[in-house]
């Protein structure tokens, strides 16, 4: 049982190592392409603020830790949980690889439904709290378009009204604007996205026996704080270049609303300790800001793509831990 707690350990903090430069990439993305930050400094700023983030709150973590399944009444839970981590890491090794700016939560909360399927039955699934976070899944990125499509219309009036229409002067303030919001993004993203590591390391400390309750060890917050800022200082540069690039030409003024009203919708996501998607809800962000700049210049064929990885990532993720599990703890071990 301690070797397999380890092993849940090592494999927690390898995902959100890769969660770092998986999906931090899209937090940085936007300040990057406008300039407004170089590369070494984004990525520098964002591993700082990831770990601050993660450091704050654990709502999130006791949510993923769960609300999936209740892991003291899973009889094999650590093997469970090991699938869940293995499916979860690879699939967001593949989306990484190609460029898909593919979501971690979306990976990590089918994997772990898929794995307790295999270990425990469907009824081992609780239902109506994966319900609930699938809802909060699919909404996000919702809201975060309409959200910064609002923003988007609201500064162009202000500008209009201010009478201030001087293209070089807007870039200016604007990049200025978008180290702030960049910051406050890589913050937000570090507050949600590490509390799922955290999450899947109580479920199996619950499932192992070492604790009775979903609170997280300080030692298992500063460690998942650290690997998420690890892993954000390699950077992600595959999916950097298709958030900056191929869904819309990103300028100051809208990526500073993307990033703004991505940081809003997270951060709201956390107070009320529900997980979502970081990805999803900048990418979501960026389409819909652009969208008020340039509607005929948003590649929607780049963003049809990204939606069939959205709508596929769950699915996907269940059937590889379903059958990881079975293949490792039927059939090897």
């Amino acid at each position: 049982m301690l070797t397999y707690l380890i092993v849940i350990v090592a494999l927690a903090l390898l995902f959100d190592f890769i969660n770092g430069f998986h999906d931090t990439a899209n937090a940085i993305a936007t300040s990057i392409s406008t300039r407004a930050l170089s590369p070494r400094v984004a990525v520098a700023m964002a591993a700082v603020l990831n770990f601050v983030g993660a450091m704050v709150s654990s709502e999130v973590a006791k949510t993923v830790g769960g609300s999936v399944a209740n892991p003291a009444k899973i009889e094999n839970g650590v093997e469970v949980v090991i699938a869940a981590l293995l499916a979860a890491i690879i699939w967001n090794l593949l989306t990484w690889y190609y460029g898909i700016p593919s979501s971690s939560s979306h990976t990590l909360l089918g994997s772990l439904a898929g794995a307790v399927i295999a270990g425990a039955g469907i009824q081992g699934v609780n239902w109506s709290g994966f319900t609930q976070i699938i809802i909060i899944l699919i909404l996000s990125p919702i809201i975060a378009f309409a959200l910064g499509l609002l923003i988007m219309v609201l500064i162009k009036y202000i500008i209009l009204w201010s009478g201030n229409t001087s293209r070089s002067k807007l870039n200016r303030m604007f990049r200025s604007l978008q180290v702030v919001s960049a910051g406050l993004l890589s913050y937000s993203h570090g507050g949600n996205d590490a509390q799922k590591a955290m999450g899947i390391i109580v479920f199996g400390l619950v499932a192992a026996g070492y604790q009775s309750d979903l609170s997280v060890p300080l030692w298992v917050k500063i460690s998942a704080a650290l690997a998420m800022g690890l892993g954000t200082s390699i950077g992600g540069w595959r999916i950097i270049k298709t958030v900056s690039g191929k869904i819309v030409k990103i300028e100051p003024i809208n990526g500073f609303a993307a990033d703004l009203t991505s940081s809003l919708v997270i951060q709201f996501s956390t107070h009320l300790g529900k997980p979502l998607s970081t990805t999803h809800v900048i990418s979501s962000a960026i389409i819909g800001t652009g969208s008020v700049m340039r509607f005929h210049e948003v590649q929607w064929a780049t963003v049809g793509r990204m939606l069939i990885t959205w709508v596929i990532t769950i699915p996907i993720s269940i059937a590889m831990a379903f059958s990881i599990y079975f293949l490792l703890f039927k059939f090897i071990f």
